[in-house]
């Protein structure tokens, strides 16, 4: 029998001290557009089907709240779900209708860190999808950072049948659809967020968001680049609560015949996390921002 397995990454949730400002600075920098609010807090979306990518909601410290998955179907959260349960996982609810904007069905689970994972299938998409020259499509990747890197990687495998694509000395990038990873656990001190990455359409796209970004007043703290495993471009930015916003594209496409590298073969294959060597080693405050120590990011030019 065929083990069930998550299909895709469909959004992160956020935590945020003042839900407007950051709602002004996805909508009118990173180029997210609402497209619900509720209870407070606001939902996003990319130009892709997706029904939102991000939400917004009030909490004390600004950080990420939950991921949301993707299961093909009812049927597979149910399997999910019993999988969990039966692996003796820390799982938060039953599956059940979801009455959020964006509706489905799915669940929740922990993981080892204590982040929470909801799974979630049937949840409404646009009609209106379309790539655009300097806007998101939809969530890439969402990077945690983890003391127990491996620990976690085997937790989303079994719990969740992510694959490991590659692992490096700093990082384990896993899969659950065609993108060479959705999700990575970096070596980076304790259970934290360390970046979300949002995916752009080409090169093109990614230099006129990146600039949009520097018109606004946010300075580019690593890029652009190529980085080695996933082969994706990337800039990265800090919002104004503190967090990591990468704009990536041209993440590989792999199928089931990829072949998993190790520490010792990305050694050999790329000096460092930037395999084109072109830009400034990530800025200081990038690095901190990752580690997951969150502080007020001051805008050099008002948005």
């Amino acid at each position: 029998m065929t083990r069930p397995k998550v299909s895709g990454l469909r959004s992160i949730e956020y935590g945020m001290p003042d839900v407007r400002q950051a709602a002004r600075f996805f909508e009118d920098c990173w180029a997210l557009k609402p497209v619900a609010t509720a209870d407070g807090a606001v939902y996003l979306r990319a130009t892709g089907a997706e029904h939102h990518v991000a939400v917004l909601r009030e909490n004390a410290k600004a950080g990420h709240l939950r991921i949301n998955l993707a299961a093909p179907d009812k049927g597979a959260v149910d399997a999910l779900h019993a999988q969990a349960k039966g692996r003796g996982m820390t799982v938060l609810d039953a599956p059940a209708p979801v009455s959020e904007p964006g509706g489905g069905y799915g669940f929740s689970v922990r993981d080892l860190d204590g982040n929470a994972v909801r799974i979630l299938s049937d949840v409404a998409t646009h009609a209106d999808a379309a790539m655009t020259t300097d806007r998101p499509n939809k969530l890439s990747h969402v990077v945690l950072n983890s003391e127990q890197v491996e620990t976690e990687t085997r937790w989303f495998a079994d719990a969740l049948g992510f694959t490991l694509s590659d692992r490096t000395a700093r990082m384990d990038f896993m899969r659950c659809s065609r993108d060479h990873h959705s999700l990575a656990l970096a070596k980076f001190g304790g259970p934290s967020l360390n970046h979300v990455a949002y995916e752009v359409p080409n090169l093109d796209a990614l230099m006129r968001a990146g600039a949009r970004m520097k018109k606004k007043g946010y300075r580019v703290e690593w890029g652009p680049g190529r980085h080695g495993p996933g082969a994706n471009l990337f800039l990265y930015f800090i919002e104004p609560n503190g967090l990591v916003c990468e704009y990536t594209t041209e993440v590989d496409q792999v199928d089931d015949s990829y072949v998993t590298g190790w520490p010792e073969d990305w050694q050999k294959r790329v000096q460092g996390p930037d395999r084109w060597g072109f830009s400034p080693p990530p800025s200081d405050r990038l690095h901190h921002a990752m580690s997951g120590i969150v502080e007020p990011y001051k805008v050099e030019v008002a948005a």
